[in-house]
């Protein structure tokens, strides 16, 4: 009886700190945001600091300066020049819901009239709004796009951050030594290099899917001839740091655009074929060629995280969710205690893919 009370004691413990937790997470959302993104834009610069120090021969501190700036004038260019695009997008809603809701107008009638539907039962004489109903749904599509936007437009602390992680890394490094000291060095060493390495592999590797995605939907887009064709061929594969849900936003914008613009529906079904061709491209084809396996995490593992981290922190919880994963991957590879933990996250070797059917019918024609 002792032992299942501690037992149950044990886990009702273990819930409450993940309870916990979880609002301790969410609580501190605009502390905790700003450091992930730190780390990563930190990792990201990470190699032209190093340039900075070793090949030109200047000190740490003008070399940790010197390649903050850059990543902040290049943020700084791509946020403005996002934001203002949406904003100019956003201005004209009322034009688009109006053209929307004509287009829904005369698709209802067209139905009634070829299945002959009574006027006294026509969806155009329900209480229903499409006008409002349309400009609820813009307002959240504007919402998410310009959300996304401001996961980088805190420009003020995240380069603060950036500056004590890259300036202060052989402190932290001493700081990990004496919290770990059950740990040698060499392992210690170890994990930072594998974490760092997947980091930086991974976000390399998303610049080049985005560069190459970026080019093929402006090529599709120009070819169909959408207005701003490259701007919403980059802003939708910009959006791939929010995997799956960013490239659905992104494809809408420009078959909005063509829905609105165009007189035929044509082109807004060929902005949705192209987008939905380059991803599937993109998910089966480019981006396992270029990132593989250096993130490590299986789909059913990553799905998981991007809800979780959605619902923990929003947008910005869904850019970090990958990355977080991964490092939290690798910390608990390194656990025996949860070394399971860290199994059920990562990808599957072949061998536990792999059929047992193709086995079993060798070994059967073996022993007939």
């Amino acid at each position: 009886m002792t032992e299942t009370t501690a037992n149950s004691t044990k886990k009702m413990a273990i819930l409450v700190f993940l309870i916990g937790i979880t609002f301790v997470l969410h609580t501190l959302k605009s502390l905790i945001i700003p450091l992930l993104l730190a780390v990563i834009f930190a990792i990201l610069i990470f190699p032209i600091q190093i340039l900075i120090e070793r090949k030109l021969k200047f000190n740490r501190l003008f070399a940790t300066i010197s390649s903050i700036f850059i990543l902040f004038v290049v943020t700084l260019f791509l946020t403005i020049t996002i934001i203002f695009q949406l904003q100019n997008l956003f201005d004209d809603t009322s034009l688009y819901v109006d053209k929307l809701s004509q287009i829904y107008e005369n698709f209802i009638e067209g139905i009634e009239h070829t299945f002959h539907i009574s006027k006294r039962y026509s969806l155009l004489n329900q209480n229903f709004n499409f006008g409002a109903f349309l400009k609820r749904n813009f307002d959240q599509i504007s919402s998410f796009a310009l959300e996304w936007g401001t996961v980088l437009s805190n420009l003020i602390l995240i380069p603060i951050y950036m500056f004590f992680f890259l300036y202060y890394r052989k402190f932290f490094r001493t700081f990990a030594y004496k919290l770990f000291k059950s740990k040698t060095k060499s392992i210690i060493n170890s994990v930072i290099l594998k974490v760092y390495n997947i980091q930086r592999n991974y976000l390399m590797g998303l610049l080049k899917v985005i560069l190459i995605v970026g080019v093929l939907n402006s090529i599709g887009l120009l070819f169909l001839g959408i207005d701003n064709a490259i701007f919403f061929g980059f802003f939708g594969a910009i959006l791939l740091v929010v995997p799956y849900v960013g490239i659905i936003v992104g494809s809408l914008l420009p078959a909005l655009i063509a829905l609105v613009t165009k007189d035929s529906y044509w082109y807004t079904i060929g902005v949705i074929a192209v987008f939905g061709i380059i991803q599937f491209f993109e998910g089966y084809l480019i981006t396992p060629q270029i990132v593989g396996d250096k993130v490590s995490v299986n789909a059913f593992a990553a799905i998981l995280a991007l809800l979780g981290f959605a619902m923990l922190w929003g947008v910005a919880g869904m850019v970090v969710a990958l990355p977080v994963t991964a490092t939290l991957k690798i910390l608990l590879d390194h656990s025996k205690n949860y070394e399971a933990y860290g199994f059920i996250i990562g990808a599957p070797n072949d061998k536990l893919l792999r059929s047992e059917a193709r086995h079993r019918l060798k070994k059967w024609q073996n022993n007939k």
